[in-house]
């Protein structure tokens, strides 16, 4: 509990100098700066995701004590078992920015080798959930689609029908249902992690959970979001995954570089196709949950990324 915190888990205004709304959740609940004094704020994060309750605390107590302090600090939270009541008052850590950068891009990378090293044994049935469906079950939901009589909803205007149809029938052939299971965080668009005074914090951990090593690099490389915009390129992948390899061998895990390569490619261009999907029923509601335009830069974004690594399968 804190004190500027109301028992129904509302700020109480008479305790506060004012408040700024910083974003936004997906359930309209929105997570806000608090100034205490001109000099002294907080952030203040009520439940954003419905399915999540409960589920970034777990995360902070449970976990991320094993890793250096790459997340804001959890000043306080809602008492534990109020499941009516949920939310989390956290460090502020100043205006952030989060335009991509290679070096950031980088540092960040050592820090997901490092969780991605951690033991999970004891977390295969604990509370965690992905954002996301499984790559297993994209791959599946695109092969079906594939087979309709009308196969309309998978068309993907920006990808040329060769293209298409080598993807498939390499996604017919490959899975990645037996992938080695790793701590993700889940959500690791450019938008939830940023670097403060020469250091990568990483924020939102609500959707941590066991999944391939390849979801938060998807994220971190090749994901599309219409807030949050970024230009890769083949050159500054290829150097991403190659830091990724070398640090993951420095943390105990080697592997074969050019399957893993491959196999990214491959995860990469999965997504990607499902990605478009998803934004271009975005562009046709058009209803103002994002920016049109935006949309459509997330949409180029995506096809560019999707073709790069269909490039790099293909040589």
């Amino acid at each position: 509990m804190h004190p500027i915190v109301k028992p129904d888990g509302r700020i109480d205004d008479g305790k506060i100098w004012k408040r700024e709304t910083l974003y936004k959740g997906m359930n309209g609940s929105c997570v806000e700066r608090i100034y205490v004094t001109p000099s002294d704020t907080m952030i203040f994060k009520p439940l954003t995701n419905n399915d999540q309750i409960g589920k970034e605390a777990w995360v902070y107590e449970q976990i991320l004590s094993a890793l250096p302090p790459i997340n804001p600090k959890m000043l306080a939270r809602s008492q534990p078992h109020n499941f009516s009541v949920n939310w989390i008052l956290f460090e502020d850590l100043g205006h952030l920015t989060h335009t991509f950068e290679e070096d950031t891009a980088i540092a960040l990378l050592s820090y997901i080798a490092e969780w991605h090293a951690l033991p999970v044994t004891h977390l295969h049935h604990a509370p965690l959930q992905g954002p996301k469906p499984s790559a297993e079950a994209i791959r599946v939901e695109l092969l079906l689609q594939d087979r309709l009589p009308c196969k309309s909803t998978f068309q993907r205007p920006s990808i040329s029908a060769p293209v298409r149809s080598a993807l498939l029938a390499l996604l017919r052939q490959e899975s990645f249902a037996a992938d080695e299971l790793v701590l993700s965080h889940g959500d690791l668009h450019l938008g939830n992690y940023a670097a403060v005074n020469g250091q990568v914090k990483v924020l939102d951990w609500e959707h941590a959970h066991l999944n391939s090593r390849y979801w938060d690099l998807y994220h971190v490389i090749d994901l599309s979001h219409p807030i949050f915009p970024k230009e890769m390129t083949t050159n500054i992948r290829e150097r991403l995954l190659n830091r990724y390899l070398e640090l993951s061998g420095q943390n105990g895990h080697l592997m074969n570089a050019p399957m893993f390569r491959r196999r990214y490619y491959l995860f990469s261009c999965l997504f990607s196709l499902w990605m478009l999907k998803l934004i271009a029923n975005d562009i046709h509601a058009n209803n103002g949950i994002w920016p049109f335009d935006q949309l459509k830069k997330q949409l180029q974004e995506t096809t560019a990324n999707l073709m790069q690594c269909a490039e790099c399968l293909f040589v």
